[in-house]
């Protein structure tokens, strides 16, 4: 699976609160990819339309949510720890609902409602339409689940309340689901068959999102490049009637959105290396506004393993995909992957075919873990996880090293270059300092001067650090 939850873990986010007089109040944690934290904002518009307000306050809360991540044994535990606290707050608030959401959620279904008492409900991803009936069970002491996974759910018409938007950038979901079946991967399991929304509604949520203001989109999806919209499998007479073309694929689609305005710029995430064509880097190249960089998960160096992983190349055709990259869209296209350490039978000969790929190919940037066992994965039914946690924490921080070794290197090979920065506010660390990123996603700081949040500007990098790019407005 190459879906934000394995490739672009963001830690927990809080859904910020809303005060508009509704009766009930709505605490939501989201937990893991940003895929999450794009669905809890599907349903903080669905209970507004409920009578709901959202708090930051989880005491004055009436329902608390947590979005669950599953892709890793450690995550789930966070959740389950946070279940005990929140079991105080249930004691001086009896009428207090408790929700689990998400990933977590459709893999344990009912067996969550047993093991973890303070549960009043679980609800699957494609189960948020659900959730005003299931809260009304919860409210009468029933205690309510709904994990069917759906062939169609897209929430395609469903407007997101933009929870953790900074107002300048946004995630647009584009599709759901995964039909790469990695052994080592439980999403197949917990988002179900690939579906993809019909391109009129991403296009026209994207151009309302460029009215607003907003200046860079993010097309979500497990697997982007596997996006298809066709009449014989969608709605013909939708297509029709919108005058859409009769069918779109992932490059067609990123070339709709792009032509919304070259103001607007387009990113997307996350892309299977099996599945990124050619048309997808020509059409990147044609578009000063899409921007040139690809998360492309690589997972381990060694073709042995990649087969075990049933991930449908070899190290050989990988290498030659990041060489075609290169040729298209130019030396300055940022790249980053993922790395699995410890992965089932991986010897210190796989290991090393990880690092030395790492070396050929320089990433930007990785998400790296040690391997986690997930029950009912094709690995843990089929492979036996045999490497030593110690040896697993090893290779991993040896990978770890390596990464930002190569992070530094990139960053260095950029000081003089002048880059065009989109502005998302003020810097971390000094209010007398913006950051924004460039077409590459790179961390762009540079003096506040008199530039505001949603511009760009020309900055001349001076400086850098393995993580961040450090310089001046010219």
């Amino acid at each position: 699976m190459d879906a934000p939850a394995e490739t672009a873990p963001q830690g927990i986010h809080i859904t910020p609160g809303t005060n508009t007089g509704r009766p009930r109040k709505l605490y939501i944690e989201s937990y893991g990819c940003q895929m999450n934290f794009s669905d809890s904002e599907i349903v903080a518009s669905i209970l507004q339309k409920e009578g709901f307000d959202t708090t930051t306050d989880e005491s004055q809360a009436d329902v608390i949510f947590l979005n669950t991540c599953s892709i890793r044994e450690k995550a789930e535990q966070t959740v389950r720890n946070r279940l005990t606290q929140i079991h105080n707050l249930k004691k001086k608030n009896p009428g207090l609902i408790v929700g689990v959401l998400g990933c977590m959620a459709e893999r344990l279904k009912t067996a969550l409602l047993e093991e973890e008492q303070i549960v009043d409900l679980v609800a699957g991803p494609d189960a948020y339409r659900d959730l005003p009936r299931l809260l009304g069970e919860a409210d009468q002491g029933t205690r309510a689940v709904n994990t069917f996974l759906s062939r169609e759910e897209t929430y395609a018409d469903i407007a997101p309340v933009r929870l953790h938007s900074n107002g300048v950038t946004a995630f647009i979901s584009i599709m759901r689901g995964c039909d790469n079946m990695c052994t080592f991967c439980v999403v197949p399991f917990t988002r179900g068959r690939e579906r993809s929304r019909d391109p009129h509604s991403i296009v026209a949520e994207a151009t309302d999102l460029f009215q607003k203001g907003y200046r860079e989109v993010t097309l979500l999806g497990q697997n982007v490049d596997s996006y298809a919209w066709s009449p014989e499998e969608n709605n013909k007479a939708f297509m029709q009637k919108k005058g859409i073309y009769p069918q779109v694929n992932f490059a067609g689609l990123l070339e709709m959105v792009a032509k919304i305005s070259p103001e607007l710029r387009v990113r997307f995430s996350t892309s299977h290396p099996k599945d990124i064509t050619d048309e997808v880097l020509f059409t990147m190249a044609r578009y000063p506004n899409i921007c040139k960089y690809i998360h492309l998960p690589v997972q381990s160096g060694s073709s042995r393993i990649l087969e075990l992983m049933n991930r449908g190349y070899t190290r050989e055709w990988y290498l030659k995909k990041i060489e075609r990259i290169r040729e298209i869209l130019g030396e300055d296209c940022g790249l980053s992957s993922d790395m699995i350490a410890g992965f089932c039978t991986e010897t210190e000969e796989d290991h090393q075919a990880t690092l030395s790929l790492m070396d050929e190919v320089m990433f930007d940037f990785s998400y790296m873990f040690y391997y986690s066992e997930r029950p009912g994965t094709p690995a843990a039914k089929k492979l036996k996880d045999d490497v030593p946690l110690e040896i697993k924490k090893h290779r991993l921080n040896q990978i770890i090293q390596k990464q930002n070794e190569h992070s530094r290197r990139r960053n260095e090979a950029d000081v003089g270059k002048i880059f065009e920065v989109l502005i998302e506010g003020e810097s971390r660390r000094s209010a007398d300092y913006l950051q924004g990123r460039n077409s590459a996603n790179k961390v762009v700081v540079f003096p506040r001067k008199n530039f505001t949040k949603g511009q760009y500007v020309q900055v001349r990098i001076t400086d850098c650090t393995s993580a961040t790019l450090f310089g001046e407005s010219v």
